[in-house]
């Protein structure tokens, strides 16, 4: 079985119909499986991707953009390759790309989660020959529990402040995350805030049909506000040094799949981890890699080495693609990315 994907120094391109997937330098014919910055590459001649997610990934890419879109299962032909796009479950918009040429399938996932989530798609199963897969959470130690118990986590947390008198601070991602928590707060409790970055991608998913509940931006003198019944929703990037403690009391928390790692939350220097991820946990990988049906599955960052391992003991052909893909990371810009994920341990 021939390769019909290599990565080359722009990204994962496809010669038979000359574009690329998730390029992250700038092509002339792009496929965006989502708009999280480590996929979604600005400067690029042409953009297609699923059209729900065309208005977040005009924020990222800008707005002369040309971006071609198609609906969920519909195909084109670019360069004599069949192109499909089929929803991920990751975020708004965010789709696995099928490739089917001379007989043969390939599909890249993207990012995915398995778990539901009322601002975005659920992910659709697709049968595929090759399979490029992520692994971000690619170790059985990586188990999600339902989103019902961590909004319940959360609320009560929430909660818990306001009666005393703490201002709330999660740490939210601000394309995604921030809008899937928000989907998730009981604003019964008291306000909702969110800064600059996070209320831009809000609107886009409210321009895209998603409800979101009432979200205030948050003001120039926040210590006046709410004395302490407000949630506000921050980007890691946007809460470096500390600035947020013009609050008044604060109790901080951030919502990720790394927060399981007690070591990463103290690095972090929050009171509270939420875990709760946009990737899918390793049962989740399994289910989706087992769902394809593939002959070959192609593993990309994350514990890709690990997963082929284990893949590879359980009789299916699977190795490492490298790439510059980062996994679950901050992505309000390019220069203000969270640190790397924790690397592998034993």
């Amino acid at each position: 079985m021939s390769d019909l994907l290599e990565v080359i120094e722009s990204g994962l391109y496809c010669a038979a119909g000359d574009f690329s997937i998730d390029p992250w330098r700038p092509v002339s014919r792009a496929i965006v499986t989502h708009a999280h910055s480590d996929h979604a590459c600005a400067g690029c001649d042409r953009y297609l991707c699923l059209s729900k997610g065309k208005i977040v990934l005009r924020e990222r890419v800008g707005i002369a953009a040309r971006i071609d879109t198609v609906r969920a299962g519909e195909s084109v032909l670019i360069g004599g390759v069949k192109v499909s796009l089929f929803p991920s479950g990751h975020i708004l918009g965010a789709a696995q790309v099928r490739l089917e040429y001379r007989g043969v399938r390939w599909v890249v996932t993207g990012d995915y989660k398995t778990q539901a989530d009322p601002t975005c798609d659920p992910i659709q199963t697709v049968e595929t020959d090759v399979l490029v897969s992520e692994s971000t959470f690619g170790l059985p130690s990586y188990s999600w529990s339902e989103p019902k118990v961590i909004a319940q986590e959360i609320n009560q947390w929430w909660m818990a402040n306001r009666d005393q008198g703490r201002t709330s601070v999660l740490l939210a991602y601000s394309l995604g995350k921030a809008q899937r928590l928000a989907a998730m707060l009981d604003s019964s409790i008291g306000p909702i805030y969110g800064h600059a970055a996070i209320l831009k991608m809000v609107r886009a998913y409210r321009d895209s049909g998603v409800w979101l509940p009432p979200i205030l931006e948050v003001p120039s003198r926040a210590k006046r506000i709410g004395k302490g019944r407000g949630l506000f929703l921050i980007s890691p990037a946007a809460a470096s040094g500390d600035w947020f403690r013009r609050f008044g009391e604060v109790s901080t928390a951030m919502a990720s799949g790394w927060m399981g790692l007690q070591s990463v939350q103290q690095k972090r220097g929050v009171d509270r981890g939420f875990v709760i991820s946009d990737h899918a946990d390793f049962s989740g990988l399994l289910e989706v890699i087992e769902s394809s049906r593939a002959k070959r599955v192609l593993l990309t960052h994350g514990f890709s080495g690990e997963l082929a391992h284990f893949l590879c003991e359980q009789g299916t052909d699977a190795s490492v693609l490298p790439t510059y893909f980062v996994g679950e990371s901050d992505d309000d810009n390019d220069k203000h990315s969270l640190a790397d994920p924790p690397a592998p341990s034993g």
